[in-house]
């Protein structure tokens, strides 16, 4: 049941996307974005983004604010990211390669066992999976509720923002 058990006190834990999410066709953020080609069973798929995204990615996680966690259909190739991103190797959600809807059941059931099993306090950032409140209503009060979970689904092609970004600190802080 969600908010049943007491909230850790570890940092919240963020369930990070790849596609739509940092890999975005105009992520904007001031500056000229970088690109690079990702590789999953033989295909290449371009990747664009920006590097402050990642910047404050990684002084999030490595400054112990937030515990990212890779959940996307890129787990099984996400060390290709950890390298081309300059990130440490981070958690998956899954780590089986998965795609449709077989990744957003496994998506909805890594977030929901962060809050219920974990106890702890959840970031989801995701482009097509983090419920609407205007069109699931149910499973965002749910995933929401006690204020235990910042959910942002960013817009496909410009992925997530500087003001994402700041909420995610600030949720990070306890500021929200």
């Amino acid at each position: 049941m969600p908010g049943a058990g007491p909230v850790s006190d570890l940092p919240p834990v963020w369930l990070l996307d790849v596609d739509g999410v940092v890999n975005a066709n105009k992520p904007g953020w001031g500056t000229p974005m970088r690109r690079a080609m990702a590789y999953a069973e033989g295909a290449g798929w371009p990747m664009r983004w920006a590097p402050q995204l990642l910047d404050r990615i990684r002084h999030l996680h490595t400054a112990d604010l937030v515990e990212v966690r890779w959940c996307t259909t890129w787990c099984a190739y996400a060390d290709q990211f950890e390298r081309m991103w300059r990130l440490p190797e981070l958690g998956r959600a899954f780590t089986e390669p998965l795609n449709g809807i077989a990744a957003d059941v496994a998506k909805l059931a890594a977030a929901r066992a962060v809050l219920n099993v974990e106890g702890r306090r959840l970031i989801w950032t995701d482009d097509t999976v983090v419920p609407c409140p205007t069109d699931q209503a149910d499973l965002h009060a749910e995933l929401a509720a006690d204020g235990r979970a910042l959910l942002i689904r960013p817009r496909l092609k410009r992925g997530l923002q500087p003001a994402d970004l700041d909420l995610i600190e600030a949720f990070c802080n306890r500021q929200l």
